[in-house]
């Protein structure tokens, strides 16, 4: 009887060998996420307090900051607006190619980057198919930046409010417009809310990946100091002059700028959430 309450009492476990498979997954990541990282600090130390400010703080390598975070937050927010509007005729319309469409939002994950960063330079180029006819410049400019990174980002908004999408009952919609509320009025008010935590974790992702971009940027950004060059070009550059220190300085200030802000992000996605459940 006493062993028999003793059993009673304990809360079963969700998953079957919860300890053994947490023990694994632990490692999993240790091994491929938590150790490679740590080795950018190990670099880093090394250098000194003096040399890792000379290095991050030196004019070419702010103005690569600057064009980084600046390129990835603008392709980001582009592929927040027209990734919903591509999302909602995927799942709104029935049209002719609509499956060719829906897979075409995939290509950038299968097109190998430098593949998509060639295909952009000589369609805007001066000389290009599209930039022959346009009247100002985009490739080797910060312009042709943000169209790389839009272009390897695009997915991410599609596919992450595509399914919400898809679960929001359209008698909601007829509902919201048979008491009088506009198109305008039930997409503002009535969908737009679901949809938005869909939007801002598209968000983040399209500008985390953007952040560590280097092949489909390379090609058309021209690689200009102070103008058109990324910080990841720095890292290589530093990198294959066997500047290990000064490339993990540099990576480590990306890696700490980019957690913070994912982690803000986060944050008022939580938010947002708690705020939708509570209304």
């Amino acid at each position: 009887m006493e062993s028999f309450s003793i059993l009673k009492r304990r809360k079963p476990n969700l998953l079957p060998g919860f300890g053994l498979s947490l023990g694994f997954t632990m490692l999993y990541i240790s091994l491929l996420v938590l150790l490679p990282l740590s080795m950018i600090f190990f670099h880093t130390i090394s250098m000194g307090w003096k040399d890792f400010w000379e290095t991050i703080s030196e004019p070419r390598v702010v103005a690569s900051y600057k064009l980084s975070f600046g390129a990835s937050f603008a392709a980001a927010l582009i592929n927040a607006v027209f990734g919903v509007l591509i999302a909602w005729v995927l799942v709104r319309y029935h049209f002719l190619g609509k499956r060719i469409a829906d897979g075409l939002v995939d290509l950038p994950f299968a097109l190998p980057t430098a593949v998509a960063g060639i295909s952009l330079t000589t369609l805007y180029t001066p000389n290009g198919w599209i930039g022959q006819f346009l009247g100002f410049k985009i490739a080797y400019t910060p312009i042709g930046i943000i169209i790389a990174l839009t272009f390897i980002g695009l997915p991410f908004v599609v596919r992450m409010v595509q399914p919400v999408l898809q679960n929001i009952d359209e008698e909601i919609e007829e509902a919201s417009a048979s008491l009088g509320a506009s198109r305008l009025q039930t997409f503002i008010k009535v969908i737009f809310p679901q949809i938005l935590p869909a939007i801002i974790t598209g968000f983040s992702l399209a500008f985390a990946r953007a952040l560590g971009e280097y092949g489909s940027v390379v090609f058309i950004a021209g690689n200009i100091p102070m103008r058109t060059e990324i910080t990841p070009l720095l890292i290589m550059t530093k990198l294959e002059q066997y500047d290990y220190a000064g490339a993990t300085a540099i990576a480590m200030v990306m890696l700490v700028i980019s957690f913070i802000l994912l982690l803000l992000i986060n944050l008022f996605q939580w938010w947002m959430n708690r705020k939708f459940v509570h209304s």
